[in-house]
Order: structure tokens, then C-alpha cells, then sequence
């Protein structure tokens, strides 16, 4: 459904609230006003990207996905502020199935921006993973430094701790000639 939409049902559904409340029928009234202010609030946050946040959360990707295709053009189904959010879990969804797939959704959802900090680091240290399987050394060193500096509560420091670990692992396995020794 269309933001627009929502904003006009919410509007009639408090309207009618105020309505009940003004002719004596309080209960119903008051009742219908908070039921307006649910419409609402779907206007600020999709459920649709609430309730696949709750099943990425407990790792239920096949239901995480059922609800984030319900979204068909994210563009007019969310606000402006949550196009960063939706690519962040695509790319999060495809990273599961094809990590090489999913750098396009970081790279947009790092476009779009984000307001939480720790989200920008975990999209950028996605980035810098990505980025080490490709082999491109400079370019992971460079995202793992911004993660670092966007995890401002130190949510993800084991996480980079582990990254640099593996990073430093990368540089002993090319020797001369560009094999690896195992």
C-alpha cells in the first residue's frame, strides 16, 4: 500500500475517532483514535521490513524473505529515510546465498544513507568482507577503517578484530610468484 494511502486512511480513521468522541460515544471513539494512530505509525515504519527484521533476527531467512517481496517498489511503499534500511536487508538476505551478489545492495543502501551509526558499519564492514574475497586488500583495509569509525558503541569490534585477523592471514599466504602455501 502506498504512503500516500496510509496517510489519508489514518487521517479518516482519527477524524472518525474525533467524531465519536464529539457526539458522547467515548469508548468507541477512543478506541478508533488509537487504531488510527496504529495506521499511522505504519506510515513511519513498514511492517512488512519490521517483521523481516524479527525473522533475520532469528535467523528464519525463507520467512525474512516472504516479507520483504511483499515490498514491490520499496520507492513508494516506504519513506525516504527507510530506502537505505531496505537495502541494507536485501543485501544482508543475498549475502547468505551469494556474498558477491550482495555488494550492490551495501554500495546503495550506503548511498541512500542510513541514520544509525552501527548500521553504517555493518553495511561497510560487509563491504570490506566482500572486498577480502575478491582480493582487493587496499580497498577492504579502507572499509574496515570507516566500519571501525561508524561502530561508535563498539557493537561489531570483535567482528573487525576478526576481519584484521584474517586480513593479516591473507598477506602470509601469497608468497613469491603469487601461490599460496597451505
Amino acid at each position: 500500500m502506498s504512503n500516500i494511502v496510509r496517510l489519508i486512511i489514518a487521517c479518516a480513521v482519527a477524524a472518525a475517532g474525533v467524531a465519536m468522541c464529539v457526539f458522547g460515544i467515548w469508548g468507541w471513539g477512543i478506541l478508533v483514535f488509537f487504531i488510527g494512530g496504529l495506521v499511522l505509525l505504519t506510515y513511519f515504519f513498514n511492517e512488512n521490513m519490521i517483521i523481516a527484521q524479527f525473522y533475520l533476527r532469528k535467523e528464519k531467512m525463507e520467512k525474512a524473505e516472504q516479507w520483504l517481496n511483499k515490498i514491490t517498489d520499496y520507492e513508494k511503499q516506504l519513506k525516504k529515510s527507510q530506502h537505505g534500511y531496505f537495502n541494507l536487508l536485501l543485501g544482508l538476505m543475498e549475502s547468505r546465498k551469494a556474498p558477491m551478489k550482495a555488494e550492490k545492495y551495501f554500495k546503495k543502501a550506503l548511498s541512500l544513507g542510513m541514520t544509525m551509526s552501527h548500521n553504517i558499519a555493518l553495511a561497510k564492514l560487509s563491504l570490506a568482507g566482500i572486498a577480502m574475497a575478491k582480493r582487493n586488500k587496499r580497498e577492504a583495509q579502507m572499509y574496515l577503517q570507516e566500519a571501525s569509525k561508524d561502530d561508535k558503541n563498539n557493537l561489531l569490534a570483535d567482528q573487525i578484530k576478526m576481519m584484521k585477523a584474517q586480513m593479516a592471514q591473507m598477506d602470509k599466504q601469497v608468497v613469491r610468484g603469487g601461490y599460496r602455501q597451505f
